[in-house]
């Protein structure tokens, strides 16, 4: 008893250290947000401190820099066309190399291929991928796009290939005896059974998307065309940084995929939740 009673008062101070340590910047990114340029000073108590009058005058002024509804039109449109082509591409891929190692030995290298991937480094693409795309025609949101595509896919093949270990191959076999191909059954029986998964990788994909700077940085460079990450730079300068409209623009950037990440837990609790009564 009293090393389980040991257990949790050390699981809990963990969780307390944790809790602080991620509110704590959330708390300093509202508050310098709501405050004036001439409410920032060099002392700790001071930057802690509450704002004298709270006011939204930060987020105009930062909507009117980064071109806020342009910026986040762009931001939607690269995050949502990569979510949706990433469920639908990296789970075909997942099913077929999932399935296939366990009857094919040459599936296997074709998923620890794949796989390893998610070793390599954007650093030593980054120059090689600029070229390319360049001499492509495709240094625009759609080349940003393919390259999500093919970045994220080693590491949402790895999950849908082992979630699929839990959906047991009776299912398929039940579908073929009654006529359904390959491809009906994907559809209609394990495509839908995946729920959670996608949930999970739509999650993982729109985190890694939405605040990505550097792909959209050299992609996209000279193309007039931002993200709101890469709008957010204009904050940044050699003699400084503007911490008000910075923080301010942080926060709006923050809304939008704090809704989603809302919308897609909820959808793995439910889909785990249905998946137990079934």
């Amino acid at each position: 008893m009293e090393k389980g009673r040991k257990t949790n008062k050390i699981l809990t101070i963990l969780l307390i250290i944790g809790t602080v340590t991620v509110f704590f910047p959330l708390y300093m990114a509202v508050i310098i947000a709501f405050k004036n340029p001439n409410e920032m000073t060099n002392d700790v108590a001071g930057a802690l401190s509450l704002p004298k009058s709270w006011s939204f005058s930060n987020f105009a002024e930062a909507m009117q820099v980064t071109d806020f509804w342009h910026s986040l039109g762009n931001s939607l449109l690269i995050t949502l066309v990569t979510i949706v082509l990433a469920i639908l591409i990296h789970s075909i891929a997942g099913y077929v190399i999932g399935r296939g190692m366990r009857k094919i030995k040459g599936f296997k290298f074709i998923y620890f291929y794949i796989v390893s991937g998610m070793f390599v480094p954007f650093s030593i693409l980054m120059m090689p991928l600029v070229k390319q795309t360049a001499q492509m025609g495709i240094g625009n949101r759609f080349g940003v796009i393919v390259l999500y595509l093919v970045f994220y896919m080693p590491m949402n093949v790895l999950l849908y290939s082992g979630y699929l270990k839990n959906i047991p191959e009776a299912m398929e076999e039940a579908a073929n005896i009654d006529g359904a191909s390959t491809w009906t059954t994907y559809w209609r029986v394990i495509f839908p059974m995946m729920k959670p998964m996608h949930a999970t990788v739509a999650i993982l994909t729109a985190l890694g998307t939405w605040n990505d700077v550097m792909t959209p940085l050299v992609i996209m460079s000279g193309t007039g065309q931002n993200t709101l990450p890469l709008a957010q730079l204009n904050f940044q300068s050699q003699f400084g940084t503007n911490y008000n409209l910075a923080f301010a623009s942080y926060i709006l950037a923050l809304i939008p995929i704090l809704i989603f990440y809302v919308i897609c837990q909820k959808q793995i609790l439910n889909g785990v939740a249905n998946g137990a009564v079934k």
